[in-house]
């Protein structure tokens, strides 16, 4: 995961507040969904080419997989290749969870004249930290002044104009911005000249899928019932909200969460250690089943210590009601 915040590990160390068990009539591990629900509840880490845009191959996706609605976790320029992890049907209601996550870039500057290399490695680390970013003038968003975060800017390689970079940062940064803003402060001028995205969220490259063998895990399954190659290239929407704080509650609070309750202090069973209040919370059932997306009212400290009164704010629901049985009371 790319963020300042916190890492992977600080996200996994839990609390737990009460023991409680799972009824296995209810619900199923997320791997082990009938193909179809599977699918309708599914990401796949796309290796984006050159030339179609992000909106065409999360189209071709979703025709490929027969769903009715796929989503992006953000765009990527037709000349951009890299990571594109597409939400499929029902999953595509946690896919603002993915747009806001921190990005990674490998990134080639070529600067307008020769410039030493101290010079350069001295100029990349002030991008470091908040920046100012106006967009470019061909984007998707107003073009305003706004602040983005640089988490790190690791300069790989120099060799003669051309600065090979790893970038790490807030969702929303332009590039292309950046490198410009580079070359302004060298001097000299600067553009970029290629870019790949290595990561988004919890998403790296080593997951990375072809749109071709997509294809082909796709025709194995329909012409011959082979679903195992499928399973391996689709993933389950939970790992796309591995990247967030969790909360993990009973199955007697599951519907009422489902239903658009907010979620109090006895329905949790564990929580992550590095909850801040008023941060976005992943809610999952006892067998690791996203329920919703939540905005924390009490930080982990309040969580531990409480015995009663909100937990979090839900803020989307993603799995359907009457999954789990009904244990709450309406008045």
């Amino acid at each position: 995961m790319v963020s300042s915040k916190r890492s992977p590990k600080d996200v996994n160390i839990m609390v737990e507040k009460f023991h409680a068990t799972t009824n296995a009539a209810y619900g199923c591990l997320p791997q082990d969904r009938p193909i179809l629900e599977y699918i309708n509840m599914g990401v796949v880490n796309i290796d984006k080419a050159i030339g179609p845009t992000s909106h065409e191959v999360t189209a071709w996706v979703r025709d490929m997989l027969g769903v009715k609605k796929a989503g992006h976790s953000g765009s990527l320029d037709p000349h951009v290749t890299g990571l594109l992890p597409v939400m499929l049907g029902r999953a595509t209601k946690a896919v603002s969870a993915l747009r806001l996550s921190g990005k990674e870039y490998i990134c080639v500057m070529h600067l307008h004249d020769d410039i030493p290399d101290r010079k350069i490695r001295k100029a990349c680390k002030e991008f470091t930290g908040p920046i100012y970013q106006t967009p470019p003038i061909i984007s998707a968003v107003k073009r305003q002044l706004r602040i983005r975060n640089i988490y790190y800017l690791d300069v790989l390689e120099i060799e003669g104009r051309e600065v090979l970079m790893r970038v790490g940062c807030e969702a929303g940064t332009y590039l292309r911005k950046l490198c410009h803003d580079i070359g302004l402060v060298l001097g000299c001028g600067g553009h970029m000249k290629q870019l790949r995205r290595t990561g988004t969220g919890p998403f790296r490259e080593d997951t990375l899928v072809s749109l071709y063998d997509l294809k082909d895990a796709c025709v194995f399954w329909q012409e011959d019932g082979d679903e195992s190659e499928l399973r391996k290239l689709v993933r389950p929407m939970e790992e796309g909200l591995s990247h967030l704080p969790k909360i993990i509650i009973r199955d007697s609070a599951v519907d009422a969460v489902c239903r658009g309750a907010s979620l109090a202090v006895p329905g949790i069973v564990s929580f992550s250690k590095c909850i801040q209040k008023d941060d976005k919370i992943a809610v999952f059932t006892l067998k690791g089943e996203a329920v919703a997306l939540c905005r924390s009212f009490m930080n982990a400290d309040e969580l531990e210590n409480e015995s009663h009164g909100i937990a979090c704010i839900t803020e989307r629901v993603i799995m359907d009601a009457a999954i789990y049985p009904r244990c709450w009371k309406a008045k």
